[in-house]
């Protein structure tokens, strides 16, 4: 059964939590996180329980968020094809692949060419 909290009111009042996870991060190297990443993947935690979450819990589960709870959301959502793909990334890849294969399509060609051992 999903939790029907509306964890949204809560947003303005844990912005610092937000900020000093981002903070913390960039520190070790994940500059790309965001504080939205953050209250999703904080949100995502609480989504599963059943009962009423107070505020206080609340608080306490974005508290513990850990590089490691946030690189396994990127990787989940990775491997689900949800994080990061665009239209443009489409288009970008298309333009990858033809440039692969062009280059495969004319090292085919001088590779069919054997030098003549003589």
């Amino acid at each position: 059964m999903e939790n029907p909290q509306q964890f949204e009111v809560w947003k303005t009042d844990v912005k610092p939590i937000l900020e000093l996870k981002r903070d913390e991060f960039h520190l070790f190297g994940h500059e790309e996180a965001t504080e939205e990443d953050i209250w999703k993947l904080g949100i995502g935690k609480l989504r599963k329980e059943s009962q009423y979450t107070p505020f206080y819990r609340f608080a306490n589960v974005l508290m513990r968020l850990s590089v490691t709870d946030y690189m396994n959301e990127k990787t989940i959502n990775a491997y689900k094809g949800t994080e990061g793909w665009s239209k443009d990334t489409d288009d970008e890849m298309e333009g990858i692949l033809d440039e692969v294969l062009g280059n495969e399509e004319a090292d085919g060609r001088k590779g069919n060419r054997q030098p003549s051992s003589g």
